[in-house]
């Protein structure tokens, strides 16, 4: 199916009481970290977007009720000269989770295809070769036991600009945006492109893309969330472990424990 990103700018309000729907969801989340950790599961959540799309509040609120030891978030900046010197998926490879834990990607090895395309980081050869490395490094990733999940977070220019003149208004909020921000916007002709044919090359059977409508924040949250929630709860079995009778004994023996019937 192709992907049209214009067919994501809605905005649209969340329909429904946010704070219970976000409870809710987060509770889900909660649930599938403890399925990981007890069937010894392992999973990717991949979040690419727009400069100032919400990702990092997508990640603050999909994280905010996992336990810390068995997740991790790697924000992904310029490769340094020792990544450099290697393949681009090398700094990848290092940070997939062991059994029992999640990684969460912001921003991704989807770089080689669009900021390193654009801003002429990667020759031709190199971006045009990526697409199938990149299609490969997830094959391998979904045929080894590993579950993905990619989301593409979708704004206007309107609303980005909107964000960005929020974030330089507020003192607290001005280390969110820098040069950078400006000199990817003057180029969203060269990253729509850029887009379309990463979409068309990348959405597969075993590694498909949801677009999140970022347009509205409590919206996308919920939407962003729920998508994860969905797509793990059908990879990891959601089955919750049976209780260990050695355990369920020296707790009896502590205090006087009987298992509810």
């Amino acid at each position: 199916m192709t992907i049209t990103l214009s067919d994501y700018e809605t905005g649209a309000k969340y329909d429904g009481d946010h704070s219970a729907a976000l409870a809710a969801v987060q509770e889900r989340l909660e649930r599938i970290q403890a399925a990981h950790i007890a069937h010894g599961q392992r999973s990717v959540i991949m979040l690419e977007g727009w400069d100032a799309a919400g990702k990092g509040g997508i990640i603050q609120r999909m994280t905010a009720r996992l336990d810390p030891r068995y997740f991790e978030v790697w924000p992904i900046g310029a490769p340094t000269d020792e990544e450099k010197a290697r393949h681009f998926l090398w700094r990848f490879w290092k940070r997939l989770p062991g059994n029992r834990e999640i990684s969460i990607f912001d921003r991704s090895w989807y770089g080689r295809v669009l900021v390193e395309r654009v801003e002429g980081f990667a020759t031709e050869a190199e971006w045009r070769k990526g697409y199938d490395e990149i299609n490969e490094f997830e094959a391998q990733l979904t045929g080894s036991r590993t579950n993905l999940v990619k989301l593409f977070v979708h704004i206007t220019q309107e609303e980005q600009d909107k964000r960005f003149a929020d974030r330089l208004d507020d003192p607290w909020k001005r280390w969110k945006t820098g040069s950078e921000d400006y000199r990817n916007r003057a180029k969203r002709k060269e990253y729509l492109a850029a887009l379309d044919e990463m979409f068309a090359q990348t959405d597969t059977r075993w590694a498909p893309w949801k677009i999140i409508d970022g347009n509205n924040k409590k919206a996308a949250r919920i939407a962003a969330l729920a998508h994860v929630a969905d797509a793990l709860e059908a990879m990891v079995p959601m089955t919750p472990p049976e209780l260990d009778p050695a355990v369920a004994k020296l707790a009896g023996k502590a205090f006087g424990y009987k298992p509810k019937v």
